[in-house]
């Protein structure tokens, strides 16, 4: 063995005892080896001058840089059965460790580093030395050229494959013979959806009849049941490691990680199941999600921003309360509970009880509720306010028809009211008709009128009454006063008269009869029995008669204190009138249903035509006025 060769296997023995083993049947590195002793040793090889003769290069890179990526040239079967080797066994990589020599190592020129490639220019070298070596060309070896390209520099990612090729023509060539292996980012943490009920249905809505409505959508607002899936967590993947050709480590940027919470709001819940982790609805409602934090939460009300209009949502029939933030446009209709519009309303809303509220304006459209009120926080104009039971409440109202229970604006102009309380700070061309009105300041404006309609109750059924019940106490009166007349002449019969006087004695003890008398009294009484009977009965005639009067007469008061029930009530009051303004009142039958409920055109023409045979209460143009119907029922 020459000096050289004794030195390699020196350094062997007592450099790498512990991380590469040498046996007859090859070199390994040794069953649980870390990776920083495998490349310490086979650096003191390579350093010491030798080289792994039939080395496994893509084994060889597992091994060191635990790098499972198919490497170019490197044989898929071999990749797959050093990925999968068990790491507690050994690993074989080569034949054996032999010294390169250095007349050997010189045939190897520099190499060219661009970009993370190294680029080789392979031509014909020759041995140096005797003259006889210099008429061949050397052999170049791929073993060889490993441990060349190591001491260059060169220690990871050699493509095996087209060295080989090359060096096996003898081939003039420049390649590439080693390339970098850039970091792969890995996949990001991301939450994807599970349930289709989260999505909206934009088809037709199918009828129960089988028909289809093209002005309403089938779903567009989900509705979940508890305990549903709706969201899950797809954990974030680490991405691959990369290496520099000198073999330093290139991490991947750390994926970002995403966490449910951040999407879970109301009525949702995080739930972590064997097979991931989940957003779950908590309760029964309808899904809202939330433009500026994207949680999702599940509530009683349905939240839009999209606006109400034939390509967004269609007409809308909902269930439960809405909250929609943007505009309902021209011809499209909603129909709900509660209502709640921030946008400005072109179209109609109709509410099935609770409260419409309008953060804008209503321009055109309409607001009926059939039992709620009606707020605008903005300017009705050109529109229709109705509800049957409940108030509407506006800052400023232009050309509109309103009817409810109570009205309250702050400014209204060229309007119909009618309703059973109205209150109006200003009040400019308005035709007005309710129970109580109240205006601080009301008159004309330019061509329309200002009218003012207190509603006064019809009680002509109660008049009617009083006088058919009058008319029967009088016919009880005449009853018992001729009764009365008919016992008087009776009585007054002087037999009748002294038997009745000689009774009424004797029941007082003020006489007693001698026994001789009595058979004579019984004689008188025999005698005035018969008028006595007259009169008995004449008595119980006239004593019912009194009675049914005084009965006729508590029905009288009854009646009186219902008809004074119905006129109370009635009453308008003007703090200043600033034009002309005409003040009469209107009757209004209060057993046919509320004054006020009626539809548009008939309230005004109602409101607007002429008024003819109604109670002039006043006309001018200034000062003020309080009336009520009960001080003037009694003055």
């Amino acid at each position: 063995m020459s000096n050289d060769a004794q030195a390699v296997q020196q350094v062997v023995e007592e450099e790498l005892a512990c991380a590469v083993v040498e046996r007859e049947d090859g070199v390994y590195f040794a069953a649980g080896a870390p990776t920083g002793a495998c490349l310490a040793g086979v650096d003191a090889v390579f350093q010491a001058g030798a080289m792994f003769v039939g080395i496994d290069y893509p084994v060889f890179l597992k091994a060191l840089y635990n790098c499972a990526a198919a490497l170019p040239g490197a044989p898929p079967a071999e990749v797959a059965a050093a990925a999968g080797a068990p790491a507690a066994a050994p690993v074989r990589f080569a034949d054996r460790i032999a010294p390169l020599v250095s007349l050997r190592r010189a045939l190897y020129k520099a190499v060219k580093i661009v970009n993370g490639e190294a680029e080789y220019y392979f031509e014909p070298v020759y041995l140096e030395g005797a003259p006889e070596l210099q008429t061949q060309p050397a052999k170049l070896d791929f073993d060889e050229f490993v441990a060349d390209m190591w001491g260059k520099g060169i220690r990871f990612g050699i493509d095996a494959a087209a060295v080989k090729e090359v060096i096996a023509a003898g081939r003039l060539a420049r390649i590439i013979v080693a390339r970098r292996l850039n970091a792969m980012a890995g996949q990001d943490a991301s939450i994807v959806e599970v349930s289709a009920e989260i999505h909206r249905s934009n088809a037709p809505r199918e009828l129960a009849d089988g028909r289809v409505d093209l002005h309403s959508f089938q779903n567009r607002f989900p509705q979940v049941k508890p305990n549903v899936k709706l969201l899950r967590k797809v954990p974030r993947a680490p991405g691959r490691r990369g290496f520099e050709l000198s073999g330093i480590l290139i991490e991947p940027p750390l994926p970002r990680d995403v966490e449910l919470d951040t999407v879970a709001g109301a009525g949702t819940v995080i739930e972590n199941l064997a097979d991931g982790e989940y957003l779950v609805s908590g309760v029964e409602g309808f899904l809202n999600i939330d433009p500026a934090s994207k949680r999702l939460s599940i509530g009683p009300k349905i939240i839009s921003r999209d606006g109400v209009s034939a390509r967004t949502t269609g007409n809308l029939d909902l269930k439960g309360e809405c909250e929609e933030f943007g505009e309902v446009q021209d011809g499209r209709l909603v129909e709900g509970g509660d209502i709640s519009i921030h946008g400005d309303v072109f179209g109609k809303l109709q509410s099935r009880g609770g409260t419409i509220v309008l953060y804008r304006n209503l321009v055109g459209g309409s607001a009926v509720n059939a039992a709620g009120d009606i707020r605008v926080k903005g300017v009705a104009s050109g529109a229709v306010l109705q509800t049957r039971l409940g108030e509407v409440v506006m800052a400023r109202a232009e050309s509109c028809v309103i009817s409810a229970t109570r009205v309250v604006i702050g400014e209204a102009n060229n309007c119909e009211i009618i309703a059973d309380e109205v209150l109006i700070k200003v009040a400019e061309g308005c035709a007005i008709a309710a129970r109580k009105i109240e205006i601080g300041r009301a008159g004309p404006r330019k061509q329309s009128e200002m009218l003012l309609f207190p509603l006064v109750p019809d009680t002509s059924k109660y008049e009617q009454r009083l006088a058919e019940l009058g008319a029967q106490a009088a016919q009880c009166e005449r009853a018992a006063q001729r009764d009365q007349a008919e016992i008087d002449q009776l009585t007054s019969q002087a037999e009748v008269r002294s038997y009745l006087t000689l009774a009424t004695r004797l029941r007082r003890r003020e006489l007693v009869l001698t026994a001789d008398q009595e058979p004579l009294f019984h004689k008188m009484a025999a005698a005035v029995g018969p008028v006595l009977k007259a009169v008995a009965k004449l008595s119980l005639s006239a004593k019912a008669a009194q009675a049914q009067r005084e009965q006729l007469f508590e029905q009288m008061e009854l009646v009186r204190r219902k008809r004074a029930a119905v006129q109370g009530g009635s009453r308008c009051r003007v703090q200043m009138f600033a034009g002309e303004t005409l003040v009469r009142s209107m009757v209004f039958n209060p057993d046919t249903g509320t004054a006020y409920d009626g539809a548009p055109k008939d309230i005004r023409a109602r409101l607007r035509a002429a008024n003819k045979g109604l109670t002039l209460i006043f006309a001018g143009a200034s000062g003020m006025l309080d009336w009520s119907l009960d001080a003037a029922a009694t003055s």
